[in-house]
């Protein structure tokens, strides 16, 4: 029976896939979130670590912080079959809708506030607008009012 080999991806590699570079994935290495091994200089992950940085890129997007991430992470080696980080994660994930959910109420309400200014705004020019236009002419129309040259 042929020898399995574990698929193995370069730092370029995940790097182009996830459209990060691969300094931000050095970055979640030297936070330890992502634990590639060596081979002579170069780093070689693995499938697991690039479910990982799966999950971290996805965790990143929705907001979650480095630290949370990290606990979710760490909670995946405990030998209970994964039950605890999916409860862990499921609290953190419940949070997380919570707040944006809040953040949302307070982006409706801002952008409420912001159209309302920019109603009032628009309102305002528009009166000036019309108050220079009504002074520029009033009593010409379609003359000029400045002295006219004589010639000799």
């Amino acid at each position: 029976m042929p020898e399995r080999r574990e698929q193995i991806f370069t730092i370029s590699e995940l790097s182009k896939e996830f459209d990060i570079t691969p300094r931000a994935i050095r970055f979640y290495e030297d936070k330890g979130l992502i634990t590639p091994g060596r081979k002579g200089l170069n780093r070689i992950f693995s499938k697991r670590d690039r479910a990982r940085l799966t999950l971290i890129l996805h965790l990143k997007k929705v907001g979650f912080s480095l630290s949370d991430i990290s606990q979710i992470l760490d909670l995946y080696d405990i030998p209970d079959g994964q039950l605890t980080q999916g409860r862990v994660a499921l609290l953190k994930f419940k949070d997380r809708i919570t707040a944006l959910e809040q953040q949302q109420v307070e982006i409706d309400l801002a952008i409420e506030k912001l159209k309302e200014g920019c109603e009032v705004i628009e309102n305002h020019l528009a009166e000036q607008t019309e108050r220079r236009d009504r002074s520029d002419t009033d009593g010409v129309i379609g003359f000029s009012v400045a002295p006219q040259p004589q010639v000799s």
